[in-house]
């Protein structure tokens, strides 16, 4: 058996693109791209002259706005300046006038009777006597009104102070005897049932004031009790100093 035959026939793409011919391009080529029309040097020149002119153009527009703004700007200050002046000339003018009428007065007062300007003094004197007295009496009335207010201050706060107390003293009367009646019922006496809470509290007021007089009274008797004892002891040592002297 023999080897099959697996060659193929080479063919040259060169020469079958030759043979098919030219082809149909759809789009420009790098030739097209490379022919296309190209401006000169001059028209160059003249294109960087255009631009230049643009720029230009803006510069005279920014260059008229900045005098128009200048301009206005001047006529701004020049208008507060002429504001200003005539303000100050108006002032001016006020303070002349014055002078001349302080001036005329001055004068006319002078050429006037010395008898007005001593009756106009007396009176001013007089008036400022008025015043000054007035003043003195306001500031007298004032002192005396706040001493007054400060002693009735004083008063009302030891009012005030003692009120307190009652009312403290009160209740701590009706808070014992709420205890005593809590702690011991069967002392509470008869007429407290009848009588009111105000009539009970001043019943044990009496009763304590009895109590403390009694014991005030015990006290007394056992410093007298003590005195007449030491007595005695000074007796008795006096009388046996003399028995050994006396055969």
């Amino acid at each position: 058996m023999g080897k099959r035959d697996n060659r193929v026939a080479y063919m040259n793409p060169i020469a079958m693109a030759r043979s098919r011919g030219p082809i149909q391009s759809s789009g420009p080529t790098i030739q097209d791209y490379l022919n296309r029309p190209r401006p000169t040097w001059e028209e160059v020149k003249e294109q960087l002259e255009k631009k230049k002119k643009g720029s230009k153009a803006l510069a005279e527009f920014e260059e008229k706005m900045n005098e128009n703004w200048k301009k206005e700007l001047e006529k701004h200050r020049e208008k507060l300046l002429s504001g200003s002046e005539s303000s100050s000339k108006k002032r001016q003018r006020k303070k002349k006038e014055k002078k001349k009428s302080g001036r005329y007065s001055s004068s006319s007062s002078s050429s006037s009777d010395s008898s007005s300007s001593s009756s106009d003094s007396e009176d001013e004197d007089k008036k400022q006597g008025k015043r000054k007295k007035k003043k003195k009496n306001r500031s007298h009335k004032s002192s005396e009104s706040s001493i007054s207010e400060t002693e009735s201050d004083s008063k009302d706060s030891l009012k005030k102070k003692k009120k307190s107390k009652d009312a403290t003293e009160k209740e701590k009367d009706i808070k014992g005897l709420s205890k005593k009646r809590k702690m011991y019922p069967e002392d509470k006496p008869l007429s407290s049932e009848s009588l009111s809470e105000s009539d009970y509290i001043e019943e044990v007021r009496a009763k304590k004031k009895k109590s403390s007089e009694e014991r005030e009274k015990t006290t007394e008797k056992t410093k007298k009790k003590k005195k007449h004892k030491k007595h005695s002891k000074k007796k008795k040592k006096k009388a046996a100093s003399s028995s050994p002297d006396s055969p």
